[in-house]
């Protein structure tokens, strides 16, 4: 359905586009897959009222910009446009504003069309991306900072900018901070330990004490494979490994190895079974102890409850607490890469590297912050970033196996298996978080894009056991790397032990926190450690865990 209006022929075009390209994209997935019947992708129309409305809104406001562009007085309020260059150049002033205001009304047009809220979030995220792509700051023919800058150095910003091009298409991706700077063991990944274990997966570190006696429950972490570790260890006073370690913990951490070609065929049941259960059983062969306490982060976290629910069906209790940090188990909401999973993109993913191959971490999930700032500063500025451990993590990617990736999306983003009874069978055994009666403490972040706080809370409606949830500020990593010694930030807690049916409902009953959740969670952790015993001497057990090498070992080492 169209309007009469100047732009009813752009708003038809707009729909043609989006239609257009999403039923070319399904006709190449049947041709993949041999022509099998895939549902035609909705079609794309726009509630009239509101094309309406934009239209009056977008008429008045570029009047409105065109009088104040005659005036050379054209308003822009977006920080990739607040150098003085831009403010002090009429010409490039408007041409921010413009852009602006046509980024405004196309968000505004995506928002307009008619049909389900997928279908929106879809248009909205390609048009930011599309908009991001084409803001005037990009281009060195109309960012007037970029110019002036070349102009005072005589062109030499322009040739370290070319310098910076190739080195970081050498190098694969763009350089979010001086990476000569940091060096994995040296000045980030630093707190003492060795490895004591390895397999074609992972290593297992285990940490020095830091304490003369430590609780006879070991602590074990598993983290994200789908990034390196040492984001649980960038320096000593944000390192929630070595606060751990400070807390009387014998601490041992998961080292993933970033899969090559040799890894290529790996599945889901080999992360759960050769991955966190293997480590588990590592750390009750070292330390003797019939039970430990386990942490999953993430992804570490969902390949934690498939471990535990593995080792419930096979009746095994090994684990006597679990902690969940940013964790999905129940994928109803999946934040921003909902707009990703539907029946064709898993089914092109299952085609494409279900059998195997590799797949590659991405940053256009916030393309201002994670790409289009770092191409400005260091192409056209010719600038070095400001170094930075967190983003230096950031861009040390890494690589998953194909048959594990395409497996993780259909069972669990799209068809969410895992809070279905019986529906899941991992490593041979039919899952049932029914059976996991063990305590939990279940962390949220309030801003987090990748594990929505909603998601986060959802385990505590699908998780039997006696449960602790906190919400902490933040998004999914600063809300989980908050030391209290840093005194920032806040987190929720409800005294009532209560666990309504939604986030909102409990948070209404909660009570905010300032600092960290930390010593909140270090305090319920000790009620589930034991009885404290001398600390060990030395690193692993006998000849058979013995230690390989210093932490943090040589896997975490390797480059995407």
């Amino acid at each position: 359905m169209t309007t009469e209006s100047p732009w009813g022929q752009s708003a038809q075009q707009f729909q043609q586009i989006f239609g257009q390209g999403w039923a070319q994209a399904l006709q190449s997935l049947q041709k993949l897959d041999g022509g099998a019947q895939i549902p035609a992708a909705p079609p794309i129309q726009f509630a009239p009222e509101r094309l309406q409305e934009l239209q009056q809104q977008y008429l008045k406001e570029a009047q409105d910009l065109w009088a104040q562009g005659l005036q050379g007085k054209a308003e822009i309020k977006d920080r990739r446009f607040a150098g003085e260059g831009w403010a002090s150049n009429p010409v490039a002033a408007f041409s921010a504003a413009a852009y602006l205001l046509n980024a405004r009304t196309l968000m505004g047009l995506a928002d307009a069309v008619e049909g389900d809220e997928k279908t929106r979030a879809r248009i909205r995220f390609g048009v930011e991306q599309w908009m991001a792509a084409m803001a005037p700051s990009n281009y060195l023919a109309f960012n007037v900072e970029a110019q002036k800058k070349a102009i005072e150095t005589k062109g030499e910003s322009i040739a370290k900018g070319m310098q910076n091009l190739l080195h970081d298409i050498t190098q694969g991706h763009v350089s979010m901070t001086d990476e000569s700077l940091f060096e994995v063991g040296r000045n980030v990944a630093t707190t003492e330990g060795a490895v004591v274990f390895e397999n074609e997966l992972f290593q297992l570190l285990e940490y020095k004490p830091l304490t003369a006696k430590v609780y006879e429950r070991p602590f074990l972490l598993v983290p994200p494979c789908i990034n390196k570790f040492y984001i649980l260890d960038l320096q000593p006073e944000n390192s929630l490994i070595r606060y751990a370690v400070e807390q009387g913990h014998r601490t041992f951490v998961v080292s993933w190895r970033n899969p090559d070609a040799s890894l290529s065929h790996k599945t889901w049941d080999d992360y759960v079974e050769d991955g966190a259960m293997a480590a588990v059983d590592v750390v009750q062969n070292i330390t003797g102890a019939e039970q430990i306490n386990a942490l999953g982060f993430c992804v570490g976290g969902t390949i934690l409850s498939n471990a535990l629910a593995v080792f419930a069906a096979r009746g095994d209790e090994p684990v006597a607490s679990a902690t969940f940090l940013t964790t999905l188990i129940d994928f109803t909401d999946t934040g921003i890469l909902d707009v990703f999973i539907d029946e064709a993109f898993v089914k092109f993913r299952e085609l494409q590297m279900g059998s195997g191959g590799l797949m590659s971490t991405f940053s256009f999930l916030r393309p201002n912050d994670l790409v289009w700032n770092y191409v400005v500063g260091n192409y056209l500025k010719g600038e070095t970033p400001p170094p930075f451990d967190l983003l230096y993590w950031n861009s040390d990617s890494t690589n998953l196996p194909g048959p594990f990736y395409a497996w993780y999306l259909r069972n669990f983003y799209l068809e969410n298996k895992l809070v279905k009874p019986g529906a899941l069978t991992v490593c041979g055994e039919k899952l049932d978080l029914n059976n996991l009666d063990l305590p939990v403490y279940i962390y949220g972040s309030r801003e987090d894009h990748i594990v929505p706080a909603t998601a986060a809370y959802a385990s505590t409606q699908v998780l039997p056991g006696k449960k602790r949830f906190v919400m902490g500020a933040s998004g999914h990593i600063a809300g989980v790397i908050n030391p209290p010694a840093k005194g920032k930030r806040s987190h929720w807690i409800r005294a009532d032990g209560k666990f309504p049916g939604t986030l909102d409902e409990w948070l209404a009953g909660s009570t905010e926190h300032p600092g960290s959740w930390w010593t909140d969670w270090s305090g319920w952790l000790k009620g589930h450690a034991g009885r404290q015993i001398a600390a060990p001497k030395g690193y692993g057990k006998g000849t058979r865990f013995k230690a390989i090498e210093p932490a943090p070992g040589s896997y975490v080492k390797q480059k995407a």
